[in-house]
């Protein structure tokens, strides 16, 4: 993907942000061995979450994977539900993602509105129900330190 930077658009980007990244975050309880958090990222605006799927080696051939539209974020210990915004390299149900061959590996990503910045754990919740679906509970941000990344007008 090309970025074009027009002389406005770099004044935008010369304004400070930071990111925090979680490489591997530890969780809790973990839907199953096939599907992991590879990374959650969060500044002023969004949320983004990475994920990985292998797909199942006894399922063969016939091994799916979808997202439902949903989906939702919280911090633990809140009712506030930070709703997905948008599913990259995943499809919404009931479309399906099918695997060509078992092991075969799918990265995808969800977005999500902005987090409190003194945020220490979040539940991830495909859907609340009976099931197989992607819920994950209480992802830790604070088992490590994380990777700040700053972007900003501080060239003095």
């Amino acid at each position: 993907m090309e970025i074009k930077i027009d002389e406005k658009t770099k004044e935008v980007l010369l304004i400070d942000i930071e990111t925090y990244v979680f490489i591997n975050p530890v969780s809790e309880h973990v839907p199953e061995e096939h599907v992991g958090i590879e990374s959650i990222s969060f500044d002023d605006e969004l949320t983004r979450i990475d994920f990985v799927y292998i797909a199942k080696q006894e399922h063969g051939n016939v091994s799916w994977v979808h997202i439902e539209r949903n989906s939702f974020i919280r911090p633990v210990g809140s009712d506030v539900k930070y709703k997905l915004i948008k599913a990259i390299n995943i499809p919404y149900a009931p479309n399906k993602h099918f695997f060509n061959c078992s092991g075969q590996v799918l990265r995808y990503t969800l977005l999500f509105p902005a987090l409190p910045k003194n945020t220490k754990e979040i539940d991830i919740i495909e859907k609340l129900a009976p099931g197989t679906y992607f819920n994950f509970f209480r992802v830790q941000l604070n088992n490590k330190k994380p990777l700040l990344v700053s972007v900003g007008n501080n060239f003095n």
